[in-house]
């Protein structure tokens, strides 16, 4: 076909075939094809492309996470394209994600999609777009996954290390954002104090010690530094000490009239974080009262009071008082720190222990037979003959513990009563008391041991004996009440209350 067939052009434009076109051309030049019947221009790109023709399908030719300093679930990528030269110039770009079909245009050949949820693995497609039309889409590019910065964690418990100027601040970690964990920091209010970590909990130092401070927690990745949690509750910072105890209750009494032995007070043993400065509460229970035989009218024993220690930035340690031992035409043994003995006769059921402080009492028989013993902290009475011998239980055995510097046997139970005097029980070691025929052997003081139970009509059983609360340290007290007892044993000073009072480190 000869050029003078092509349509005239205005202007002086080079017209001419496909095969006609400038050699030699710069970005910019126009030219008329009469080939394609288009107007070209020479882009940038060193092509010619159509000027009044709809753009052709361009090409995906990278997808970029661009998730720097974006928020969480805020994601980027950077679709880029490359126009197709069979078809108008674009002027517009548009990217569409899947999942979710967030769609994002721009008139450069890079379009950024945004709004994308972070480590979500997205593919794209795109168009091109100018004045005559827009192309067909693209297929899928390949799949980039999304990134941002990490997510806000959740807040935990705030705890005093102890030394008065530092905490340790736990959380729950949030989403990653997509990249590993570089850094938690948590920050003061007051004082914008931070300490950091690479996982829960962080510890703050440099805090003052009587100031009230709380606390939030951010996370930090590659892509930078996520949002913080919300406020901590509050903490003080407090010095402590670490001092162990041992805790025990009033012995229970003993049963009168072929009655139980009495159970021991119930025993804890441990060690308690106690604050500095803080007044600490000392409760000592003291011994139940031994049932006393009047004309046909006996009396079980008492329980026990209970021995507690008590205040600030602790929970309560407490200790249940021994059960009271049984009696004839009184009541069964009782429940307690340990349980009392049965009586003989009627009322042979022996009370339970508390889980944790003390056992069993023993059972007593019925008819002319032994009363149970009381238990001890460290085992149960033993239970009446049953074979004709009369003899009373042994009380229970106590528990040692050599918080004083030397072994002491702490919280035996009561000897429960035979039907003669010749085979009354023992006390259990630890303070038990002895069975008896008109008077019956009381617990030790001061060690919560039972009451031992007494045989004949017009006898008085044994009482408790009263409980004991020690404390052991490296620290010393600075002040105390109840006047207790102070040693020392190497480098620890040893507080023994006999009676309730406090005691401030």
């Amino acid at each position: 076909m000869a050029i003078s067939q092509f349509p005239p052009v205005a202007g002086g434009v080079p017209d001419g075939t496909t095969a006609q076109r400038p050699s030699s051309p710069t970005t910019g030049d126009v030219y008329y094809n009469g080939t394609n019947g288009l107007f070209e221009i020479y882009t940038i790109n060193n092509v010619w492309a159509p000027i009044n023709a709809p753009s052709d399908t361009p090409t995906i030719t990278s997808v970029t996470d661009v998730g720097t300093s974006r928020a969480f679930n805020d994601g980027a990528v950077d679709v880029l394209f490359a126009p197709n030269a069979n078809g108008g110039q674009p002027t517009l770009y548009a990217a569409t994600s899947n999942p979710t079909s967030y769609t994002s245009s721009s008139s450069s050949t890079t379009v950024r999609v945004t709004g994308l949820a972070s480590n979500t693995a997205y593919t794209f497609t795109g168009t091109a777009r100018n004045l005559f039309g827009t192309s067909v889409a693209t297929t899928a590019s390949a799949s980039v996954t999304a990134t941002t910065v990490p997510q806000a964690p959740t807040i935990g418990a705030v705890t005093n290390t102890g030394t008065g100027t530092s905490v340790t601040v736990a959380f729950t970690a949030g989403a990653t954002g997509g990249k590993t964990i570089t850094q938690y920091t948590a920050t003061s209010t007051p004082g914008n104090i931070t300490g950091t970590a690479t996982a829960s909990p962080v510890t703050v130092s440099g805090l003052t010690a009587g100031t009230s401070y709380t606390f939030k927690v951010k996370a930090a990745n590659d892509n930078g530094t996520g949002l913080e949690s919300s406020a901590s509750s509050s903490i003080t910072p407090v010095e402590t000490v670490s001092a162990s105890y041992v805790v025990v209750a009033g012995g229970g009494g003993g049963g009168a009239r072929v009655g139980g032995g009495g159970g021991a007070g119930g025993m804890r043993t441990g060690t308690v974080t106690l604050n500095k400065g803080t007044a600490y509460t000392v409760t000592v229970g003291g011994g139940g009262a031994g049932g006393v035989a009047v004309s046909a009218t006996p009396q079980s024993g008492t329980s026990g009071s209970t021995s507690s220690v008590s205040g600030t930035g602790i929970s309560t340690i407490s200790c249940t008082g021994g059960g009271g031992g049984g009696s004839y035409q009184g009541t069964d043994g009782k429940n307690g720190g340990s349980g009392g003995g049965g009586a003989s006769y009627q009322n042979t059921t022996a009370g339970t222990g508390t889980s944790g402080e003390g056992s069993n009492g023993g059972s007593g028989v019925g008819g002319a037979e032994g009363a149970g013993g009381g238990g001890g902290k460290g085992a149960v009475g033993e239970n009446g003959a049953t074979d004709g011998a009369n003899q009373g239980g042994d009380g229970g055995n106590g528990s040692d513990s050599n918080i004083t510097g030397s072994t002491v046997t702490y919280a035996g139970g009561g000897g429960g009563c035979g039907n003669s005097f010749a085979n009354r029980g023992s006390g259990g070691t630890g303070g038990g008391g002895d069975a008896g025929s008109n008077t019956a052997t009381n617990g030790t003081a001061n060690r919560g041991g039972g009451g031992g139970g007494a045989r004949d009509d017009n006898s008085t059983a044994g009482s408790g004996g009263s409980g004991v609360v020690i404390f052991s340290a490296t620290n010393q007290a600075v002040s105390t009440t109840g006047s207790p007892t102070a040693t020392t044993s190497g480098s620890n000073y040893i507080y023994q209350f006999n009676g309730s009072g406090s005691i401030t480190y």
